[in-house]
């Protein structure tokens, strides 16, 4: 059992990457099925820009997940890289909610039409809310999670008016 934490991150990123690949492959048709065949009228040159404009960032988080992630297997089947971990925090975390919030977009204006593409303008606003937490909460110092400083108890508050806790050697 060689390597087995490498292969098994191998196995889940092949796996939750081909799944993302197949999303978007039948997301990205059923667009262009339902605006063809259903919605011909609407179907413009404004229509065009904005799925481009819009299904862009999505098309480039797909391509960089895949490069970054992908395994890659020496000859006989071992494997040589296990790719970045797509579960990670951070970074990672916001690109999969960039690429979950354009597949919902891509679909609403498959069905509703170029309208719906003013739902992607919440992506940069939840941006800008990660940042002011991030800051609020690197401004705040020590907290917790509400953001109000840990409260000590009444034992903690009469040891430390004492002048902390004596150690005593036998």
């Amino acid at each position: 059992m060689a390597q087995k934490a490498a292969k098994t991150l191998a196995f889940r990123n092949t796996a939750r990457l081909n799944q993302t690949l197949y999303a978007t492959i039948t997301i990205h048709l059923l667009f262009w099925l339902l605006r063809a065949l259903l919605f011909r009228s609407s179907f413009t040159r404004k229509s065009l820009a904005f799925y481009l404009l819009f299904s862009a960032p999505q098309l480039f988080i797909q391509f960089q997940f895949e490069r970054i992630s992908r395994p890659t297997y020496n000859a006989d089947g071992v494997v040589k890289r296990s790719g970045e971990d797509l579960e990670a925090k951070g970074l990672t975390e916001y690109m999969w909610d960039v690429l979950y919030w354009t597949y919902g977009c891509v679909i609403l204006a498959a069905v509703l039409g170029d309208w719906a593409w003013w739902a992607w303008g919440i992506i940069p606003l939840y941006s800008v809310y990660l940042a002011y937490t991030t800051y609020a909460g690197m401004r705040g110092g020590y907290t917790d999670a509400a953001g109000v400083p840990q409260s000590t108890s009444k034992r903690q508050q009469k040891l430390e008016k004492r002048g902390g806790q004596k150690v005593q050697y036998r």
